[in-house]
């Protein structure tokens, strides 16, 4: 099973980005999806996942209203829309899938992991 992040850059603040996460796993429908984010000595935390089927999503306070995560199951990916990005939204993000297919706020329940992909939003 492999995960690929791709879209991070740099950007200015008030900009936007879309990442993606494209999955090797078959059956990619039975699995939830998170994206996590880690800055310099801070601790991983989620940003937003998404069920299996796309039917349920959760968000960090932080990204509500700005963030939106989204999948197609067609194309074994999950993207990420970043808009109205600050520069407290740079950091490392990581996808990550797990067996089941409700979503989780917790990154110990995940079980597969991409390598991160780097976001820098300028002031």
């Amino acid at each position: 099973v492999q995960l690929q992040a791709s879209g991070g850059g740099l950007v200015q603040a008030g900009g936007s980005l879309r990442l993606s996460c494209v999955a090797s796993m078959r059956k990619f429908t039975g699995y939830a999806v998170g994206w996590f984010r880690q800055a310099p000595g801070k601790e991983r935390e989620l940003v937003a996942a998404i069920s299996s089927g796309g039917a349920s999503t959760t968000y960090a306070d932080s990204v509500k209203g700005r963030f939106t995560i989204s999948r197609d199951n067609a194309k074994n990916t999950v993207y990420l829309q970043m808009n109205s990005l600050k520069p407290d939204d740079t950091a490392d993000y990581y996808c990550a899938s797990r067996v089941w297919s409700t979503v989780s706020a917790s990154a110990d329940d995940y079980d597969y992991w991409g390598q991160g992909t780097q976001v820098t939003v300028s002031s």
